[in-house]
């Protein structure tokens, strides 16, 4: 596969297809294929792009297909050893700092099995000499800490091609948080047109629309506290975004994550807590007696902003709570009449 044809139909929509009378239709949505691998495409109609839960024989199979989209785009290429100082990081980041039990993993396994697929990097567009990474920034990390050689691919890529590859490759793995992807997505805005930013990170407009929405309405300062928080999806973050809605929220928020004990939290557990800790608390509701002048208990009603509860004791006031039963409907009726 030439390099040319490496991105040739990123953007290419699929043509219309006839069905069995000769009528034609639009073609079912499909994933966007991955780096111009056709036979890579993921049908996607009934499973929405943008769904962040996966079982763990679907993030095999996505980790599976993504070591094979680099393969084949090694296939025909020289591979070269760089020195990992002279390698920068993309134009726009993708990852939040972490735990580091994963890096530590990834630096044992490239120690005792050696570097498996090279990275892609393409010259540095301003930098002459230097380099700067498509994708395999993790494996370039873990690398650097090995202090050796790195195995590469050197292609020319534009800004566009380079995202691409980007984002589409950290799809397909699925290692990247959604709020990761989201502040991805964000960084991307700054410089690409939505197309763009749908064929990076395969993903639909509405999703993206989310995306963007929570990073625009929650800080990047609280954003930074929380961590990258893997396993908290898409709903969770709409739910902080909506509760950050007032300052008095953000302050409360600020003053949480500052807290000594929270900072000591895993990133996710961090989350968890500031929802909760936001969360409005359910008002006690108040319960009133209700008895007869002579000093016989009829009921006990409890009411707070929610609901009302009516409780009649029928062993103390059987005639009453027969006569409420009877009358409940009409007395329904008749306030609705009145309203």
């Amino acid at each position: 596969m030439s390099r040319k044809d490496v991105f040739a139909n990123l953007s290419q929509p699929a043509a219309p297809v006839a069905d069995s009378v000769g009528e034609v239709r639009a073609p079912k949505s499909r994933i966007r294929p991955i780096l111009g691998s056709p036979e890579l495409i993921q049908d996607a109609s009934h499973s929405p792009v943008g769904a962040i839960g996966q079982s763990l024989s679907e993030v095999s199979e996505r980790s599976r297909r993504a070591e094979e989209i680099e393969k084949r785009l090694s296939e025909g290429q020289t591979v070269v050893s760089l020195d990992t100082a002279n390698i920068d990081p993309s134009f726009i980041p993708d990852r939040m700092l972490g735990a580091t039990e994963a890096h530590d993993r990834l630096v044992a396994s490239i120690r005792d099995q050696g570097q498996q697929v090279p990275i892609l990097v393409r010259p540095h567009p301003e930098s002459p000499g230097r380099y700067q990474i498509a994708f395999g920034h993790r494996r370039l990390r873990a690398i650097s800490d090995l202090g050796i050689q790195v195995k590469a691919i050197v292609r020319e890529l534009t800004d566009e091609q380079l995202v691409v590859a980007q984002g589409q490759e950290n799809s397909e793995r699925q290692d990247l948080t959604y709020i990761e992807k989201a502040r991805f997505a964000e960084r991307l805005q700054q410089r690409f047109s939505r197309d763009v930013i749908m064929a990076a990170m395969s993903v639909y407009k509405s999703d993206l629309s989310n995306m963007l929405s929570v990073v625009s309405r929650i800080p990047d300062d609280i954003i930074d506290s929380i961590g990258p928080a893997p396993g908290v999806g898409r709903r969770s973050w709409i739910e902080l975004a909506d509760l950050l809605s007032n300052s008095k929220s953000l302050e409360r928020a600020v003053s949480f994550l500052g807290a000594q004990d929270t900072q000591g939290l895993a990133s996710e557990v961090k989350f968890k807590e500031l929802l909760a800790h936001l969360k409005p608390r359910p008002k006690k509701a108040k319960a009133d007696v209700w008895s007869t002048r002579a000093g016989a208990r009829l009921a006990k009603v409890t009411h707070n902003d929610a609901k009302v509860e009516i409780i009649i004791d029928r062993k103390e006031a059987p005639e009453f709570a027969a006569f409420v039963l009877d009358r409940l409907q009409s007395l329904f009726e008749e306030s609705r009449s009145k309203n």
